[in-house]
């Protein structure tokens, strides 16, 4: 866990023209994108508005139990983006608070859904599909060829060289769980998971680990969102991406405002304040692919095309729901991740 403090010397505000906001306070954000990306709009938004965000940086997954479990006496404000299973999961029990946003009107269709689902406990701020990234270096050394599939992860050449993160704690992997289950049926997708067990070498944390993994030489392949690995190759890395040739599901990153937040005004302003043009050009800025949601901000250069993936349909009602979670997270921790590799 990384935290972050954002502040200012008074010259610096001063000379940004927000002096007279100091007094507006402070936000308590966790934050569920990469580190640039949450310290580009903490200190966008105290530059726009003059309030000071504190931010913890946390996958999606572990920041919905830290809510959870400070149901009681919440010390964050709100949970800013991150895949939106847990979002949604997090709304059902009632973790988030209701808010329209005046900026609805702006978003894409699947961002407004995304709050229609919730009771508007949550909104869509990008969208991204998850696939296989590799270093072709490592592979190349090893005589492996590339994965094109998600069956072909499961082939017993690939022992030691896949990393996948644990879905107990990542959004990233929860929704490749949920893909699998979507694309091959239950029973099918349980068989390929475990087969995928014998080959994965490390279940990082964080949806990220596995493909900054790949790109720093630590492991051959990772499930990653596609994004994320556009972002390793932008930053320099050697690493490739693949839509899986059955065809792969998507994210909605997500915003929440959380229930009992002790700064809920100064909340409500970032999360319009989020879904705004301005703000949305940050990910992109800070060198991440997604696709925001604001109509009127274009995808990054780069970015995978959605248009020319194949796209399951996804069910972020079913999947995106605590029960049907908690039971296949229970299933793979008993069936996979119990096993003996």
């Amino acid at each position: 866990m990384k935290r972050f403090v954002v502040t200012f010397a008074l010259a610096l505000w001063t000379a940004a023209g927000v002096a007279p906001a100091l007094a507006q306070g402070q936000l308590n954000i966790v934050c569920s994108v990469q580190a640039p990306w949450c310290e580009g709009v903490a200190n966008a938004f105290l530059k726009e508005t003059g309030i000071k965000v504190s931010f913890t940086q946390k996958s999606a997954g572990e920041a919905m139990a830290q809510i959870a479990a400070e149901k009681a006496n919440p010390k964050l404000d709100l949970w800013y983006t991150g895949t939106g299973d847990p979002h949604l999961q997090a709304a059902e029990q009632g973790l988030t608070d209701e808010y329209k946003s005046p900026m609805l009107p702006q978003l894409y269709e699947w961002a407004i859904k995304q709050a229609e689902q919730s009771k508007y406990r949550t909104v869509g701020v990008y969208t991204g599909a998850l696939g296989i990234g590799y270093n072709p270096e490592i592979l190349a050394k090893k005589n492996l060829p590339p994965p094109k599939c998600w069956a072909d992860l499961a082939n017993p050449i690939y022992k030691d060289e896949v990393q996948m993160a644990n879905p107990n704690a990542s959004g990233t992997a929860y929704s490749t769980v949920a893909t699998l289950v979507q694309i091959f049926g239950e029973d099918k997708a349980f068989e390929m998971l475990k087969a995928w067990h014998r080959n994965i070498n490390n279940y990082p944390r964080s949806g990220v680990g596995p493909v900054r993994a790949v790109g720093r030489g630590e492991t051959g392949i990772a499930v990653t969102f596609l994004h994320d690995g556009q972002t390793e190759i932008a930053n320099g890395f050697p690493v490739k991406i693949v839509v899986p040739c059955e065809g792969t599901g998507y994210e909605v990153g997500s915003m929440s405002i959380v229930k009992g937040a002790k700064n809920l005004d100064n909340a409500r302003k970032f999360y319009d304040w989020a879904l705004s043009p301005a703000a949305q050009k940050i990910g992109a800025e800070t060198k991440n692919y997604q696709i925001p949601s604001n109509k009127s901000v274009a995808p990054p250069p780069g970015a995978p095309k959605l248009d020319e993936i194949k796209l399951i349909n996804y069910d972020f009602a079913k999947y995106g729901s605590a029960t049907e979670r908690k039971r296949l997270l229970e299933k793979w921790d008993r069936e996979v991740y119990a096993v003996p590799r």
